[in-house]
């Protein structure tokens, strides 16, 4: 199961969130710095962590990895089997340097060092350099070689894409519509009056980028997209308007604005061109014969797969799987799974450690009727109930593990379990008191203040606007100066018009000068974190309920589960605080570019 499908999967419980980010690899502060030495030490025993004297080991480690990403992580090695085959097979090799060349041609494309488009990688797309290398650069490179032999540029091919590039053009309107019946009828308008196109564009057009230019859209080259198309268009005089044509599941009416003529390129830059060009339609061929091999080469291979089948785990034991007769073995996937998210998985696996011997010291159980009742509950909390109002258990785990990478095995154990966990370490704290069924009552149920507010990023500007809406004390004022000044994107779009102010919302410095406001006061600068605030008074409303007992039971019930989600958010904190974790895992990870970087300071 990959990371994001875990995430999706446990975002689906806010009352759950913390847990999940405890399961997932939510940062963990050692309690000991280890030295490199004595890591290498207790990872060579077999050893990857310690908790509270109690060790994690390299073997759980690489179980719960192949557990959760083994399927994900097999199905990328089955696919470098083949093509690592293919290349020997034709005595084709790419090396280590192929591929740090090919990264450095990338980055220069894009105009960033190296360093910097590899950063950028594992920060947008959390794929790390030695991952990026060997799983995206290193099947492309083979890939490519493995039919560039096969790929030729014609004279006709070339010709083409110099007439896409350099040749006439067409500038055009554009009116799109879903309704083929709606397009006849603007077609016949603007076929009649030519000169309503623009207007008639931005009264009716469904693109709306066209549309706010009166229908533009970028001239229309041949051999760029669709043959009919560009032959309707071409065929048209200046201002004239086309008939109905298809574009996708669209229908589309064009008119010729101007016709602009072919570019001419210089002697002297012909060579360059051509070979800018050659380059190109080289690329694309390759890219188009090397998806095609790898399809080929998929639906050619002979694949037995092992790992997660019962019986071929019996008559193939310690294999995944094999690809034309060669094996691959359970141990090299979970190594893979471990270089990949070790890191995650084994904080996911101190922190199950950790509330394993807390509940142990409270002698407190997690029961299978408690993790039952959890999962029935969050079925009725997200609607899966039955007819007679029963909770759908079925259903809402069928929803839950409907896209076949997470188990119901997983889901217990990372999202369920550390739940109940915690909840049974803080439930006997957790005690909501008649003063928090008062404030919450005044919070969900009481008066509103309606207000209009700016919000301003410093004092300088709050003082010069708070100045400007004393001079004018009006809500249209008022609005017009939020809708220009304020930086709070609600504030601004809808001119100073916000939701109502209730109490206890956890804005107290707004909450105060808000409930003592009288309809048309302006207030006072409000200083709140790096913002500034100033409101004007419209009102308040009227409480939506007026007798507590109404809703005392749904108020103990929300009160409870905030209560108790704060709780086990100050607890998980304070048993990490109080523990001795050492991770020799992630100093081993640490520990070569820590050497490198003293040899580099060594050089200097």
């Amino acid at each position: 199961m990959s990371l994001q499908t875990t995430r999706r999967m446990t975002s689906l419980f806010p009352l759950w969130l913390l847990t999940s980010l405890i399961f997932l690899g939510a940062p963990l502060v050692a309690g000991v710095f280890t030295t490199p030495r004595l890591m290498a030490e207790e990872v060579g025993k077999g050893i990857v962590a310690v908790v509270n004297a109690d060790p994690i080991t390299y073997k759980t480690l690489a179980d719960e990895s192949l557990r959760r990403y083994g399927a994900d992580q097999l199905e990328s090695m089955i696919n470098r089997h083949l093509i690592l085959q293919a290349c020997k097979e034709q005595g084709i090799e790419v090396t280590e340097t192929d591929v740090r060349e090919e990264i450095q041609r990338l980055a220069t494309k894009f105009r960033l060092s190296v360093e910097n488009y590899l950063a950028l990688l594992q920060e947008e797309r959390q794929i790390s350099p030695n991952r990026y290398g060997r799983e995206i650069i290193w099947p492309m490179l083979a890939l490519r070689r493995l039919v560039e032999d096969k790929i030729q540029v014609s004279d006709e091919e070339f010709n083409r894409a110099f007439t896409a590039q350099f040749g006439e053009a067409i500038k055009c309107r554009m009116i799109m519509v879903e309704s083929r019946e709606k397009a006849e009828s603007l077609q016949a308008q603007v076929a009649a009056k030519p000169d309503l196109f623009g207007e008639l564009a931005k009264q009716h057009s469904e693109d709306e980028t066209s549309a706010s230019m009166g229908g533009l859209i970028p001239p229309i080259r041949r051999h760029t997209g669709d043959a009919k198309l560009e032959e309707a268009v071409f065929a048209l005089a200046d201002g004239e308007v086309s008939p109905v044509l298809p574009l996708g599941d669209q229908w589309i009416v064009l008119q010729a604005v101007r016709r602009l003529p072919e570019s001419r390129p210089s002697p002297q830059a012909i060579p360059t061109i051509r070979a800018q060009i050659n380059d190109r339609l080289r690329d694309q061929k390759m890219q188009g014969a090397a998806t095609e091999l790898f399809t080929q080469l998929q639906a050619d291979a002979n694949v037995i797969t092992v790992l997660g089948d019962v019986e071929r785990s019996h008559q193939y034991p310690g294999v995944a799987a094999i690809v034309n007769g060669q094996q691959v073995t359970v141990a090299a996937v979970a190594q893979e799974c471990v270089k990949h998210h070790g890191s995650e998985v084994l904080e996911g696996e101190i922190n199950r450690k950790l509330l394993t011997q807390a509940l142990r010291k409270a002698k407190l159980q997690v029961s299978d009727a408690d993790l039952q009742a959890e999962i029935a509950s969050a079925a009725t909390r997200y609607g899966f109930v039955r007819s007679d109002g029963s909770p759908d258990v079925e259903g809402w785990l069928e929803s839950v593990t409907r896209d076949g990478a997470t188990t119901r095995e997983l889901y217990i154990a990372d999202a369920v379990w550390p739940s109940v966990a915690l909840k049974r370490l803080v439930d006997e704290s957790v005690q909501v008191t008649e003063q928090d069924l008062k404030l919450g009552f005044e919070s969900a149920f009481g008066t509103r203040a309606e207000v209009l507010a700016i919000v301003l990023s410093d004092q300088r500007s709050a003082q010069k606007i708070w100045e400007m809406a004393r001079g004018n004390p009006t809500d249209h004022f008022f609005g017009q100066l939020a809708a220009q000044y304020s930086v709070e994107p609600v504030s601004s779009s809808n001119f100073g018009q916000v939701p109502p102010i209730r109490k206890h919302g956890g804005q107290p410095a707004i909450e105060r000068e808000a409930f003592k406001l009288k309809p048309g006061e302006l207030s006072g600068i409000i200083a709140t974190g790096d913002k500034y605030v100033i409101l004007r008074c419209q009102g308040f409303t009227e409480p939506i309920v007026s007798d507590i007992q109404v809703v005392r039971q749904e108020l103990i019930r929300d009160l409870t589960d905030t209560k108790r989600t704060l709780a086990m958010a100050n607890h998980f904190e304070q048993l990490k605080a109080s523990s001795e974790v050492e991770n020799f895992f992630e100093v081993q990870k640490m520990a070569p570019r820590v050497a490198q970087q003293s040899e580099a300071s060594a050089k200097k």
